[in-house]
């Protein structure tokens, strides 16, 4: 049932152009949803009429389109009854018509944000294409701040302005700012999401996530550290592009990282968690490229090595970024690792894969044949978590049959990975 105003704007609408009352009845429901008029933002609009209105309403969408201005300014809102009617509109219906539904959606998307209502994206926070309704409520208060600034003919910093509306403490929140809200609906739905012994291992964690990992202050990551300084004056590389051996000779005497070689090191590639490493910086953190036969550290490399805080943020974080060939089961066997170990416990490695098995098996995960996934199962991704720990210095004792032990920086770069993972926006099949 349509809200008292938007009623009696349709029954006006009936008695001047019965025509096209139904097309506005049709797209005020899809607009509105029964709420008041005044509750919707330009936003809402030109979603609906970008969007919903080509890919889900049936009819004729440039007669609902017009309907729907027609609605509006009989309601008082000129601005949004001229979207209706704008080439822009008229252009991007006709792209649906013609060029498809792909064509459209790009089309809406460029169109959208021109406009400068939509939130960006902030250190702070990405939004997410499947957002809950804390993260609804904050999108659409910040689009609306927006929306505001721009019609009052303010020069508008989006990131600045969003920022500030997402961090600053609001009385209508009892002091609480949205973007704690988002964070927080963002851990429950982590903890909550997936099977009985994934919850019981998570749950101590929802409370110890919401703040920020604060960086150690001793010594951490010094590997990626050596490397990135070796990289100031350019690292030179052999024929095949690996690192020179004098190169993986030190970092062994330096790291006591085990080697794949009976006798002395040869190459790079004897050295795992030395190939990890240059791995995470070249394709993951892109602080280090290549330049002929050389590995140089880029400006976004320079930047990391003098900022603690943010070196240690990003490089925490790929403890858990998938590697070339990984997808989500292999994500969540790691993360299971993790918080196995966050507390300090030492676990041998057959012990290890035990508990991540029953943890992964309850979540439902099965094999390609169907089968409970078996602690062999798990030897990929669970290589791959000791890899990059060891590639960082994050593990007490990088002996491949050494019980999992972390440092004591390594227990906090856990908790830091953990944070990242939970606090990272859902997205659509498809859009990362």
């Amino acid at each position: 049932m349509p809200a008292p105003d938007v009623a009696a704007l349709l029954a006006r609408l009936e008695r001047s152009e019965p025509h096209i009352a139904e097309s506005a009845r049709v797209a005020v429901e899809w607009l509105a949803g029964g709420e008041a008029l005044e509750t919707i933002s330009q936003l809402d609009v030109c979603e609906f009429l970008w969007y919903t209105l080509p890919v889900k309403v049936a009819g004729d969408r440039r007669t609902i389109a017009r309907a729907l201005g027609e609605l509006l300014r009989l309601g008082g809102l000129e601005r949004y009854a001229a979207l209706c009617d704008s080439t822009v509109t008229t252009r991007i219906l006709r792209t649906y018509a013609r060029e498809g539904e792909e064509a459209g959606i790009a089309a809406y998307h460029q169109a959208l944000e021109a406009t400068g209502v939509v939130p960006p994206d902030i250190a702070e926070l990405s939004w997410s294409s499947i957002m809950g309704p804390e993260e609804m409520g904050a999108h659409v208060a910040c689009a609306a701040a927006l929306e505001l600034a721009i019609v009052a003919g303010e020069p508008v910093d989006r990131v600045e302005l969003t920022r500030r509306w997402l961090t600053v403490p609001r009385i209508e929140l009892g002091g609480d700012c949205w973007l704690h809200r988002v964070h927080g609906e963002r851990l429950n739905r982590w903890v909550l999401g997936r099977g009985p012994a994934r919850r019981e291992l998570a749950q101590p964690f929802e409370v110890r996530l919401h703040a920020p990992v604060t960086t150690p202050e001793g010594p951490h990551l010094e590997p990626l550290r050596w490397l990135l300084g070796l990289a100031r004056h350019g690292i030179r590389l052999t024929e095949r592009l690996n690192l020179a051996r004098a190169v993986a000779v030190e970092a062994v005497e330096r790291f006591d990282w085990e080697v794949n070689t009976t006798g002395s090191v040869r190459s790079e590639a004897e050295v795992f968690a030395l190939t990890t490493l240059k791995g995470i910086a070249v394709r993951e953190l892109r602080v280090l490229r290549r330049t002929g036969r050389k590995l140089i550290l880029t400006p976004a490399g320079r930047e990391l090595l003098d900022d603690r805080d943010a070196l240690w943020s990003a490089a925490t974080s790929t403890l858990l970024t998938p590697a070339a060939g990984e997808h989500e089961f292999e994500i969540s066997a790691r993360e299971s690792a993790l918080m196995l170990l966050a507390d300090g416990a030492s676990l041998d490695p057959d012990e290890l894969r035990d508990r991540v098995a029953e943890v992964v098996n309850g979540e439902g995960w099965r094999t390609a044949r169907g089968d409970r996934v078996s602690p062999l199962d798990l030897a990929a991704p669970l290589g791959e978590l000791e890899r990059r720990l060891d590639a960082l210095g994050l593990r007490v004792d990088c002996r491949w049959d050494a019980p999992w032990r972390l440092t004591a920086a390594g227990r906090s770069a856990a908790l830091a990975a953990l944070r990242s993972q939970a606090l990272r926006p859902r997205q659509y099949a498809g859009l990362g």
